[in-house]
């Protein structure tokens, strides 16, 4: 995948979501078909952390399965770094959701304005997605 597709209405959803959260890494599944995202699933934060997040995906996957979606995407926020993966989040791609996702959205909230970036993160690869807001 080069390029990941979402309504603006969508990330403002995503956006709205992690401003909520703020200071702690808001956190949750994109479902969709494809490249293009449908529906945000907002996700609790386990970890309860500002630095890392944690989600308890199955209830979500479940959600996903009977709408006809995929999981596209997970997507968290940074409250207090740029929108690019830290090693933890490296690191935790091989949680148990990993088999199924491999895109990461990340919203920083550091400048006035969040800033999203989009990465597939495989075997500690990462490649940067363009994001379109159609």
């Amino acid at each position: 995948m080069n390029k990941l597709f979402i309504t603006r209405e969508l990330l403002d959803e995503i956006i709205s979501h992690c401003r909520e959260d703020y200071p702690k890494e808001a956190c949750g599944i994109l479902g969709g078909k494809g490249n293009t995202i449908k529906k945000v699933y907002r996700a609790v934060n386990v970890d309860n952390s500002s630095v890392t997040y944690r989600i308890e995906p199955f209830q979500i996957l479940k959600s996903l399965q009977q709408g006809g979606l995929e999981m596209i995407a997970v997507y968290h926020s940074h409250p207090h770094s740029q929108a690019y993966p830290s090693l933890i989040d490296i690191e935790r791609s091989s949680e148990p959701y990993s088999p199924y996702v491999s895109i990461y959205m990340i919203v920083s909230l550091v400048q006035g304005e969040p800033e999203v970036s989009v990465f597939a993160i495989k075997d500690r690869d990462i490649r940067e997605i363009e994001l379109i807001i159609a």
